[in-house]
């Protein structure tokens, strides 16, 4: 297998990761023949996932902007994954020039591709860490440099949380996450679940098998569930629902059924 010339030398191009699937799904091109591949199995049981993933980045743009209309100037993206055409920065930099956007991710194609994209932007960078350790993503050098946590944050985990295990906390790294933002502070999240999915859950499960045989389980966590992540936020209207239903551009009822699957909510801190 010909390795790209922006395909860092210290990743196996072998093993396919959920970054690169995403960015597939999306319709992109940072990603490798093992990647579609995959992809290509989880979509036989689930053939609408590229929509789930539009429906994710549609409500992700809405957020921002509605996060940019409340004075927000500031946006931590963990688990922002291969920068596409509408990415968090270029959303929050068109409604507010001075806008400061970080972006996490643990995979090495998402972090090379994004210190690409945003050279010579001096509001945007991008750092390697991982949401389950979030104190090393709050001490971090770049965070401290573009990051005032001293001032409202626009935390998102758009699409991550599904791909923690209960084993690792998630809601702790939540939590730890949440009490370092000051007041005003905002958590935009999205979630995959069973409930929406137009599909039997014993097929969609196929889907989660996949996931599961490539090492990066997939976790279908319940409404409720999701919804624990928000504790310490005051939920924003309409809550948590699915996400074409979050604050539309267009009617719910046009979207493809497929883009139904999962939760989204904004939440704010008193």
């Amino acid at each position: 297998m010909e390795r790209p010339a922006w395909a860092p030398r210290s990743i196996d191009i072998s093993v396919p990761s959920v970054s690169r699937m995403y960015d597939y799904y999306l319709g992109g091109s940072h990603n490798f023949e093992v990647d579609r591949e995959a992809a290509r199995r989880a979509m036989e049981f689930m053939p609408g996932l590229p929509k789930v993933m539009q429906a994710n980045r549609a409500f992700m743009r809405r957020a921002v902007r509605f996060a940019a209309g409340e004075g927000i100037t500031q946006f931590l993206d963990i688990g922002s994954g291969i920068p596409t055409f509408g990415s968090v920065h270029e959303v929050a930099q068109a409604a507010v020039p001075d806008a400061r956007v970080m972006y996490v991710d643990h995979d090495p194609v998402a972090v090379a591709h994004s210190q690409a994209v945003l050279e010579g932007n001096e509001g945007a960078d991008v750092l390697a860490a991982d949401l389950r350790k979030p104190r090393e993503i709050l001490e971090s050098p770049e965070v401290r440099r573009l990051i005032d946590l001293n001032r409202p944050v626009a935390l998102l985990l758009v699409a991550i949380l599904h791909f923690v295990e209960d084993a690792d906390d998630p809601y702790a790294a939540v939590a730890e996450l949440r009490q370092a933002l000051a007041p005003g502070s905002m958590l935009v999240l999205t979630h995959a679940a069973y409930e929406g999915i137009p599909l039997p859950a014993e097929r969609a499960e196929g889907a989660v098998d996949v996931y599961q045989r490539i090492r990066n389980p997939l976790i279908m966590r319940t409404r409720d569930e999701i919804a624990r992540f928000f504790e310490g936020y005051d939920m924003v209207e309409p809550g948590l629902v699915p996400m074409p239903q979050w604050r539309p551009d267009t009617a719910p009822e046009d979207e493809d059924p497929y883009a139904s699957s999962g939760f989204a909510g904004v939440g704010r801190t008193a």
